[in-house]
């Protein structure tokens, strides 16, 4: 049995810190894991970028509150999912992923949970494991299913290398010049078809 393991952010909706940078004008906040391999390294310099500013989890979900899924994310995720069975895989958090849930009509989602003050800093972050995306794969391939997997960053490339079929979906020229053995898509038409001959 296949299971397709999709990112969130960049595949299916746009980068919520990168909305967030936008909506504050504070312009550090735009670096993402297209830019910052290191998860925690990324996550920490965020979290004392919002402190040294007093921000929390509010003026975030208020921006997420604005966010629709990418043109054309929710068709896509819903074809695939007659197709096949669908895992979205994110190093986001439970805090900030609910709405887009819903917006995407309730899909399956592996993710993280932050951890907030009464007052509603964000004071730490905790991860579902180490490596959550390959783990992902790794465990799923445990039990018997097949990964096929898709993203367009850093953080994605363990669980789509190891992966029976992987595929990069708009993704950054320096990881499809690094990676260049992948396949590197651009719509959803194309996404799709790949991994429905992967199936």
């Amino acid at each position: 049995m296949n299971v397709v393991c999709l990112d969130l952010e960049g595949v299916l909706v746009p980068e919520i810190w990168i909305a967030f940078a936008e909506a504050t004008g504070i312009p550090e906040l735009k670096k993402t894991t297209r830019d910052e391999p290191d998860y925690d390294k990324l996550m920490n310099y965020r979290i004392a970028i919002l402190k040294e500013h007093g921000l929390g989890l509010k003026e975030i979900q208020d921006t997420i509150a604005t966010i629709d899924p990418l043109p054309g994310a929710k068709a896509f995720l819903d074809q695939l999912r007659e197709t096949t069975q669908v895992l979205i895989v994110s190093d986001t958090f439970e805090q900030f992923a609910k709405p887009l849930m819903q917006k995407l009509g309730w899909p399956t989602i592996f993710c993280n949970t932050l951890e907030v003050a009464d007052n509603g800093e964000i004071t730490g972050f905790k991860m579902r494991c180490e490596q959550s995306k390959l783990t992902t794969v790794k465990h799923l391939q445990a039990m018997g299913f097949e990964t096929i997997a898709s993203g367009d960053s850093f953080n994605d490339l363990g669980m789509i290398l190891n992966s029976k079929a992987g595929f990069l979906f708009r993704s950054t020229e320096a990881i499809k010049k690094e990676y260049p053995n992948l396949p590197a898509f651009e719509t959803y038409d194309e996404l799709f078809d790949a991994i429905k001959s992967a199936l």
